[in-house]
């Protein structure tokens, strides 16, 4: 297998994108190892990986989040958090905090949250007086709620790949994105206190009211896709679609969504959909060579030969995850992964929820952590500032944010509370 790794690591630095990179590394390998004849087998194999009727919840959750980005959802649930806590002494750093929170119950992506909230926050942050850098890194740390909070398009991928519930691991991520989200308030308050943030005045009550009422059909849909999946009504699949015509329905009514967002929102699903499904697709080439080679069995193995112990053997999955999500997008390393991944489990008996939870917080915090975490690089384009600058900013945050992945990989029932409550 060595033969294969360098073929994939050599195409990945030269800058092929990543779903080619798989594809023809993992083609590649099957002629070198003699066994070219099976090359023959790949394309059935690719649309085998994307042949799955739940998948179409990734197009349309997609969807679903670029209706409400262009319905002016996003400016609404700003302004929602503004009225809620933008007169506390640095009160845009919490505003920030919380509308991550709230977009992520939304988009499910952390790229998108970061570019869509970064761009509007950072500037306001800027010139509330706080410093850029630490706005930047702000943005980029709170976005990693975005694939935990439901809906969570990571989270289908992983369900779909390990055959664990959907509708548990949505519930499984929602104690943990509160916990990242209260721990990184806390800190920011403390931040803002230390370095004497200036204090915003606070809303009257009737605009307050008036930004609850406007921003509360959104901040709605999380709780309908879960109860829906919870009382039976429908399925992950139907709810992504009634999560569609919830978007649908409320930009009209609001008059904020016209034809042509529409079809800009249709355009940009589009594009992102097929990219997801074409990696999917190519993924599903390596997942054949690894099992073809049984990989899975060889590190199981290696990792035995070092340790035997549940916790030793949690933490080494928990650094290879991380270092991988500093390079890697969620989606990519989980599809690579996958069967290496089920074989860990195998190893520390681990619940199926609770470990997906755990392998998801891995992958997209390392989408925050230096020195190459793609967050960190967005939010400093927006904002201007150098990424070093940033990384410095955001050590504590992402330091806030593996305190909670320790606890939900040591505490079961932090993750595993609502769905053995509700399923």
């Amino acid at each position: 297998m060595g033969a294969f790794f360098v073929i994939f690591a050599g195409l990945l630095t030269s800058g092929i994108p990543i779903a080619l990179t798989l594809g023809i590394a993992g083609t590649a390998y099957l002629y070198l190892s003699g066994n070219g004849m099976m090359a023959l087998m790949l394309p059935q194999r690719m649309m085998a990986g994307i042949d799955q009727f739940v998948l179409l919840t990734i197009p349309l959750f997609l969807l679903a989040g670029a209706l409400m980005n262009v319905g002016g959802v996003t400016d609404r649930i700003v302004h929602f958090a503004r009225a809620m806590v933008g007169h506390r002494r640095g009160g845009m750093s919490s505003v920030s905090i919380l509308s991550s929170g709230f977009f992520a119950g939304i988009s499910g992506s952390a790229t998108a949250e970061a570019s869509a909230l970064g761009s509007i926050l950072i500037p306001t942050m800027s010139k509330q007086g706080m410093p850029t850098a630490y706005a930047a890194a702000l943005i980029a740390v709170s976005s990693v709620m975005g694939p935990i909070i439901p809906p969570s398009i990571t989270m289908i991928i992983y369900g779909v790949l390990s055959g664990t519930s959907i509708g548990q691991l949505f519930l499984a991520g929602v104690v943990p994105g509160i916990g990242i989200a209260t721990g990184l308030l806390l800190y920011a308050s403390w931040r803002a206190k230390r370095d004497g943030f200036p204090v915003t005045e606070r809303m009257v009550g009737r605009d307050r009211w008036k930004a609850t009422i406007r921003t509360l059909p959104a901040l709605l849909l999380p709780a309908i896709i879960l109860v829906g999946i919870k009382t039976g009504v429908f399925t992950p699949t139907e709810a992504a679609a009634v999560a569609v015509a919830y978007a649908l329905l409320i930009g009209f009514i609001y008059r904020d969504l016209n034809f042509r967002r529409l079809w800009e929102s249709l355009i940009a699903t589009t594009l992102v959909s097929a990219s997801i499904l074409f990696i999917t697709s190519m993924a599903s080439i390596v997942s054949f060579v690894f099992t073809l080679e049984q990989v899975p069995q060889h590190i199981a193995d290696l990792v035995l030969t070092i340790t035997d112990e549940p916790l030793l053997i949690l933490l080494l999955l928990n650094i290879f995850l991380l270092l991988l999500g500093m390079f890697l997008e969620p989606i990519s390393i989980l599809i690579l992964t996958m069967p290496i991944l089920l074989k860990f489990q195998a190893l520390i008996d681990m619940d199926p929820v609770q470990f997906g939870t755990v392998v998801v917080l891995n992958v997209v915090i390392g989408m925050a952590t230096p020195p190459v975490g793609i967050l960190l690089f967005i939010t400093s384009a927006i904002s201007g500032e150098p990424v070093t600058k940033v990384i410095r900013e955001a050590v504590p945050l992402i330091g806030i944010c593996l305190a909670i992945l320790a606890l939900i990989a040591l505490v079961p029932t932090l993750s595993l509370f609502l769905p053995k409550m509700l399923f």
